[in-house]
């Protein structure tokens, strides 16, 4: 029997070979983009597949000592009935630890200081990264 050659309709015409880079562009960027193929990028850092850059988080100790000094400053003004938020923060913890084996109980004024602390420390240091990183790479600049 002879082996005869044959094509399969459909695939005639179709190459198998790569495809052509698609040239994306918009009035938003300043030059023409080429789509990229997420295989591709992965096999270049090391077969691992990353969608943020390595160091997404941009940290820095100048920010974390700032923004901790920036908010233990204003959180140590006297201004609930003569006392201030730090102290009273930092009083109900040694009330708290006075009873150590057992746990502050639900109602203790312990949670309300322990929330109210650390989200002003929180909102203190996300707004000092902002800033901070924003100025050095010219968000801010026109």
């Amino acid at each position: 029997m002879a082996a005869t050659m044959s094509t399969v309709v459909g695939l005639v015409s179709s190459s198998l070979s790569s495809p052509k880079k698609a040239c994306l562009s918009s009035g938003f960027l300043k030059s023409p983009v080429t789509a990229r193929n997420p295989l591709r990028v992965a096999q270049a850092s090391g077969g691992k597949f990353t969608c943020f850059e390595r160091d997404w988080l941009r940290r820095d100790l100048n920010v974390i000592g700032f923004g901790l000094i920036g908010w233990l400053a204003p959180s140590s003004i006297p201004v609930i009935n003569g006392k201030s938020l730090s102290g009273l923060f930092f009083d109900s913890i040694g009330t708290e630890l006075s009873h150590f084996p057992t746990g502050p109980a639900l109602t203790s004024q312990f949670w309300l200081w322990l929330v109210c602390w650390h989200l002003g420390l929180f909102i203190c240091l996300t707004f000092g990264q902002i800033g901070f990183k924003g100025r050095t790479e010219d968000y801010f600049s026109k």
